[in-house]
């Protein structure tokens, strides 16, 4: 054995472990979908993006709005890709997931706050009906402009929202993400 070599030996050690990190302030991951690869992001337990949006614009939107310290963490994203997963595959309905609008700006959390008494799944409703839910009825396009920013998108469905006239307008994730999801809830 060369000195080199019993050197080395010397520095192993069996007990020798890599270091844990503690979790961030914000965990995210890219998750691949049916209907795109979606940015997921949780902060303190809640789902704080669930977006269509490139990862550069979204970790330093996350930077700005809730820690600086955003990591790429899959594994406390676990539920939220399984649930995501689920609903996507036609096997899960609801979300059982606590969510947190952080990203969101006063007049699209009332809008989001609300689309659950406007829509469920397989329902769709319309801008105008849900600007007239809000107690703002000429609100229309401010309601799809709010929608079309969803930082929760299909955890908080905004895809179910559709023209007065049943076109499908405007989506994060592209028409035919819409169209995907609108199929889906259709044939259950």
């Amino acid at each position: 054995m060369t000195d080199l070599e019993s050197r080395l030996i010397r520095l192993t050690t069996p007990d020798l472990r890599p270091p844990v990190l503690p979790d961030a302030d914000v965990a995210y991951t890219l998750h691949d979908t049916p209907i795109g690869t979606m940015l997921l992001a949780v902060a303190q337990g809640k789902v704080v993006a669930s977006s269509f949006g490139d990862e550069e614009t979204m970790t330093a939107r996350l930077a700005r709005a809730v820690s600086p310290r955003v990591l790429r963490q899959p594994r406390p994203l676990d539920d939220v890709r399984r649930q995501l997963d689920e609903y996507l595959a036609g096997r899960r309905h609801t979300f059982d997931l606590d969510v947190d609008l952080v990203l969101a700006s006063p007049f699209q959390r009332l809008v989001l706050e609300d689309l659950p008494e406007h829509t469920s799944y397989g329902r769709t409703t319309t801008y105008g009906a849900v600007a007239v839910g809000i107690d703002k009825p000429k609100a229309a396009r401010a309601v799809g402009t709010a929608l079309g920013a969803n930082p929760v998108c299909v955890v908080l469905p905004c895809h179910r929202v559709i023209g007065a006239n049943g076109a499908l307008t405007g989506y994060a994730g592209g028409l035919e993400a819409k169209r995907f999801l609108l199929d889906l809830e259709a044939k259950s």
